[in-house]
């Protein structure tokens, strides 16, 4: 049975997930890719202000492809996240609680999410158009020029992921491959 968590994500409950537990998500996530993240790390150098508050949010990594007429977004399935890893230690602790992609996270992000109380989540490649369902809305926030990368406002319910690596570094991708060696 899935969890439903509401965004904002505190730290209580981003520590209650466990690695496996599958969450609905409804409320307000970001997107945001590498030159996002890139962008937002130049502007903390030069002590701009950032064009979003990251405290207690969820970033999407993904670049959705352009919507048809009459539709939100169009599909928008996840990216690897380990392309976010030299950019993700630095947005955790400026308050990111949770982020939403696919693939292993370097150890560096492991060790900050256990710090600060972050969750990492996994969508299912693949299922671009089927995720693009569950968002309801979209909006421009920042970098527009980036294109697919620039960041977004999307309102989502019941957005379908999976608990990756939990605030304890339980990492799924490695438990699933302890129980097929088991199991083999």
């Amino acid at each position: 049975m899935a969890k439903t968590i509401t965004t904002p994500l505190d730290e209580k409950t981003a520590r209650s997930l466990k690695a496996g537990d599958r969450v609905l998500i409804d409320g307000v996530i970001y997107t945001g890719r590498d030159a996002a993240h890139a962008r937002l790390l130049e502007m903390a150098k030069k002590g701009e202000p950032w064009p979003l508050d990251l405290q207690d949010q969820i970033i999407y990594y993904v670049g959705p492809c352009p919507e048809k007429p009459g539709q939100v977004i169009g599909p928008a399935g996840p990216t690897t996240s380990g392309r976010m890893d030299l950019f993700t230690p630095a947005l955790l602790e400026k308050g990111l609680r949770g982020m939403i992609g696919k693939g292993s996270r370097s150890p560096q992000v492991v060790e900050t999410m256990k710090k600060v109380g972050a969750v990492y989540f996994v969508a299912t490649g693949g299922a671009a158009a089927l995720i693009a369902d569950r968002i309801t809305a979209s909006e421009l926030v920042a970098f527009g020029e980036l294109g697919t990368e620039a960041i977004r406002r999307l309102v989502v319910k019941e957005f379908p992921v999976i608990v990756a690596l939990d605030s304890d570094g339980n990492d799924l991708y490695k438990i699933g491959r302890e129980k097929f060696r088991v199991a083999v």
